[in-house]
């Protein structure tokens, strides 16, 4: 990858974080070839601070890391947009973006941060946690508790108890989203198949 840091007098090139899940824009750093090579080695999103003039890891000190996915190059060689998977919210206002909550879409938000609290949790004590214990009995129950939840959606489809409906439809959606993590996928593998199949 051929960056071209002379373009500005700082000698950085900015870098556009992406979702790798939701495609949500979360920031925009700056970044020197120091940067570039820790953020590859690291597997973590690294900075050069501007205010601390020093290379700086996402996440340092607050543990709000970005998982590095993947980096491209605009037209010009001089601006990065790179994929991550963030840890925890993205802004030191608490917020997931840097640009705040009003733009995002409040449900596509919370079904990324709920395939997060999945991914953390599937190695944790079986003991303790009940995402933990589905992965420790295997994908053929995982699986069969996709089905038995699917067979209650259509049970109260049929009925007129709304709240039921709603939360067998919650109960699904929940172990759907395990199947795909223990199936090696997000939900957003399931949306690209959507999207190509839509025909406007």
């Amino acid at each position: 990858m051929n960056i071209n840091f002379t373009k500005y007098a700082d000698g950085l090139v900015p870098a556009i974080i992406q979702d790798a899940s939701t495609k949500n824009v979360l920031m925009l750093g700056f970044m020197n070839q120091a940067a570039v090579d820790a953020t590859i080695s690291l597997q973590k999103v690294t900075f050069f601070s501007r205010s601390k003039n020093r290379l700086w890891t996402k996440g340092e000190e607050s543990g709000h890391s970005l998982n590095y996915v993947s980096m491209a190059l605009d037209c010009d060689q001089d601006s990065l947009l790179i994929q991550a998977n963030p840890v925890g919210p993205v802004c030191h206002t608490g917020t997931d973006t840097c640009w705040g909550e009003e733009n995002q879409p409040e449900s596509i938000n919370f079904l990324a941060q709920l395939e997060q609290v999945i991914g953390q949790r599937k190695t944790a004590d079986p003991d303790s946690s009940y995402v933990a214990s589905l992965f420790s009995k295997g994908i053929n129950k995982i699986a069969q508790k996709v089905g038995e939840e699917a067979v209650e959606v259509v049970i109260e489809a049929k009925d007129q108890n709304n709240e039921l409906f709603l939360e067998e439809s919650a109960d699904l959606l929940f172990h759907y989203l395990i199947l795909l993590q223990a199936k090696g996928f997000k939900l957003a593998d399931v949306v690209k198949i959507l999207k190509m199949r839509h025909k406007p």
